[in-house]
């Protein structure tokens, strides 16, 4: 329900995020992009949002919008669910490893307790897992849905469902996990960051509700979960943007079988990139991106709180 909430303001923010981020002012000959490019000029988000209305109409903020909902809703549930098992073996194997070790400066931390490094990891191995198994088919799809100008009756690309199968049909399937390595880096980054500053936050601040001698610290409460769901959500945007940027433009371009694209790799395509628009255009569309990541955040880690301690109230009740 926390994924449906967000959906429709998201494919908002993304279509406007898309322009600014994929805005090139050449094109390689071979590669055909989706969208002919907008005058190389900085519109800004609201202005953005204008130009979209006035040539495609409103709706055509809300294109991509399926490609949002089939992807969102798996992708939550891998991310939270790999998040917790890959934090329960990596705290299992830290433990065994202090214990082997008989260290008395290190011992092994309590049951529902975990290190920096613990958490760290397990967001950075949560993120690439919803990469490749959710994120990069469902963004390919979303880009070229949003970058289809067409008029809605003619357009080439209708759901998402359509939009993959003509991607395979005409480029192969591995043209649904083109860009995956940035993306990989993308939402490992973002995961990595996001659950270790949004725990560390939370210990945080618990222990000085503690230290205050507050008798009922059960948790967060929602206002808290909010706020800091919404701070740790916007640093790992902030710091990976560039890869964003680099996604973007790999997976909107449309390869020709026998022609070389115009973007091939991470580390080419910066380059290109900075070369060609320089150093600043890899920030395109960062304003968009936290308007949309930021809210996101603090809805989903509200909403996971809550959840959390429903379930575990009502698995009390049966032990």
């Amino acid at each position: 329900s926390t994924a449906v909430v967000q959906d429709g303001g998201k494919a908002v923010a993304m279509n406007i995020r898309r322009l600014f981020s994929s805005i090139a002012p050449t094109q390689q000959p071979g590669t055909v992009a989706a969208t002919a490019p907008l005058q190389h000029q900085v519109l800004g988000p609201i202005g953005t949002a204008r130009h979209i209305i006035r040539s495609e109409g409103f709706a055509a903020l809300y294109k991509g919008l399926t490609a949002v909902y089939t992807g969102i809703v798996p992708k939550m549930s891998i991310r939270f669910l790999s998040f917790e098992w890959y934090r329960e073996r990596l705290s299992f194997y830290s433990n065994t490893y202090m214990h082997r070790q008989n260290s008395q400066q290190q011992q092994p931390l309590p049951p529902g307790q975990y290190t920096r490094s613990v958490t760290f990891l397990a967001g950075l191995s949560s993120g690439l897992t919803e990469a490749v198994l959710v994120v990069t088919p469902a963004e390919v799809c979303k880009i070229r849905m949003q970058s289809d100008k067409s008029p809605l009756h003619n357009r080439k690309y209708v759901n998402v469902v359509q939009t993959s199968s003509v991607i395979v049909r005409e480029e192969g399937l591995g043209a649904l996990y083109s860009g995956v390595v940035p993306t990989m880096m993308r939402q490992g980054c973002n995961q990595a960051v996001n659950f270790t500053t949004y725990n560390y936050f939370k210990d945080t601040l618990i222990q000085y509700r503690k230290d205050r001698g507050d008798s009922n610290v059960m948790g967060l409460r929602p206002h808290e979960s909010l706020v800091l769901g919404g701070v740790s959500g916007g640093l790992g945007p902030v710091a990976n943007n560039p890869l964003d940027v680099v996604k973007t433009r790999m997976q909107k371009q449309i390869v020709r079988n026998g022609c070389k694209p115009k973007y091939t790799g991470l580390l080419q395509s910066c380059v290109l990139i900075a070369k060609e628009e320089g150093s600043v255009a890899l920030w395109k569309g960062i304003t968009p991106r936290l308007l949309r990541i930021v809210p996101g955040q603090a809805i989903t880690f509200t909403t996971y709180e809550f959840v959390s301690r429903q379930l575990s109230r009502h698995e009390s009740r049966f032990l």
